[in-house]
């Protein structure tokens, strides 16, 4: 099967998904949830990967399963959803959609990718942590570069537990006293930080390069990646 074709199944395949989800009847969830009893936390896992791949936000997702299994059961659900939809968006456009991004975009595509390569875990890390980064789109164009696997891993995981965590939290504040707590905030504060080094990191190095190397991009490129 050719590039084009090949991207063109992924991209059904998504717009089937997320179809799905907006026919998905939220009303019925948490009678759904008590329905299940003990399965409910795995079900979660399964639907809310899912909607991820999708291309659903992840911070809802998060935040409702804090208010439907609790804070500490949520912040596992979330995090494991996470991680799940991570891996079939990195796989599925690994195989499905590389040849034809690297086919259209060329040299502006092979610049990214040598940035990615220098700076590896960092790179995924400072991207996932940034809650304005679509979750679901990013781990299809990371899955659509040279990133290696335990990078790409270890980079979503990284960046992934705080966020799970957090919003987890807030979800169960929702479900139980109400109240929001200032650590909603973190997931931002961690992802402009990590983004500010690897701003600082590439700067540095574009410096330190010769001028016009296909693989020493300019800051700029480091950043625009997270929109």
């Amino acid at each position: 099967m050719s590039p084009t074709r090949r991207m063109i199944v992924l991209v059904l395949a998504v717009a089937t998904l997320a179809t799905a989800a907006m026919l998905l009847p939220l009303d019925t969830v948490p009678s759904a949830v008590d329905q299940l009893g003990p399965l409910a936390p795995l079900a979660g896992v399964i639907v809310g990967a899912a909607l991820l791949v999708a291309l659903v936000p992840r911070t809802p997702i998060s935040i409702a399963c804090g208010l439907l299994f609790g804070a500490a059961l949520g912040a596992l659900s979330a995090l494991v959803l996470a991680m799940v939809a991570a891996a079939v968006t990195f796989v599925v456009a690994r195989l499905l959609g590389r040849d034809f991004v690297i086919r259209a975009a060329g040299r502006r595509w092979q610049r990214l990718e040598g940035w990615i390569s220098r700076e590896g875990v960092l790179a995924v890390a400072a991207v996932r942590a940034t809650p304005l980064a679509p979750y679901g789109l990013v781990g299809y164009a990371y899955g659509a570069s040279n990133v290696r696997v335990r990078d790409y891993a270890l980079g979503t995981l990284i960046a992934g537990t705080p966020s799970a965590v957090t919003y987890a939290l807030l979800g169960a504040a929702i479900g139980g006293a109400g109240e929001a707590s200032v650590l909603t905030l973190a997931p931002l504060a961690c992802g402009l930080l990590l983004a500010t080094v690897v701003a600082i990191r590439t700067r540095r190095h574009a410096v330190g390069s010769m001028s016009g190397s296909p693989v020493a991009g300019p800051a700029g490129e480091a950043i625009s990646v997270q929109v």
